[in-house]
């Protein structure tokens, strides 16, 4: 069952969490037990970034957008998920919902434009400018992608919408696209 970000409790949240938690304690505990400190010093530091880039997105009010991130892995995709933020931490609420929608429809787009048999992976870097307010999306997607047509014809469909698409480049294996908040 294909659960929406409203469809979340908190028992299905804390279990998701709980489950990534215990992962990452495994790969500590692991390491440590091999005696790769380095290993595991790289792991802390990985957990360390990931829950500084949790807090900048949660810290821009924008909250059906970071519900979408944040629980993004623990769903089934064709493809992983990573973000972060740069810049300054503003309240960007205005653009929470048609943001929100407008990855939603990315994401399955791209869901049902990817190889289903490759590893896949999307990072989103979302950048504050130094205007309280000015905020710029950047997707760059590597994998494998075998429906160009269909990811060409909806990048296209969007370019004029409050959420526009500034600029895109696609390629069987890369895609990489710009978003700008009108």
């Amino acid at each position: 069952m294909k659960k929406t970000n409203e469809e979340w409790n908190i028992v299905d949240v804390l279990s998701h969490s709980r489950h990534d938690w215990m992962n990452k304690l495994q790969l500590i505990k692991g390491n440590l037990s091999l005696n790769r400190h380095d290993r595991v010093q790289q792991i802390i530091e990985e957990i360390v970034i990931e829950a500084q880039s949790e807090s900048k997105l949660c810290n821009l009010k924008m909250l059906s957008f970071a519900s979408l991130l944040m629980t993004f892995n623990w769903k089934r995709h064709h493809y992983s998920l990573e973000y972060e933020v740069l810049g300054s931490i503003y309240d960007l609420s205005e653009y929470d919902v048609k943001v929100a929608a407008w990855c939603e429809q990315f994401f399955q787009i791209l869901d049902d434009s990817v190889d289903k048999c490759n590893e896949n992976h999307l990072s989103i870097t979302i950048e504050t400018e130094a205007n309280q307010g000015q905020v710029r999306f950047f997707f760059d997607f590597n994998g494998i992608i075998t429906e160009t047509a269909l990811l060409l014809n909806w990048l296209k469909s969007n370019e004029e919408n409050q959420v526009s698409v500034k600029h895109y480049e696609l390629s069987p294996d890369e895609l990489t696209i710009t978003v700008g908040v009108v």
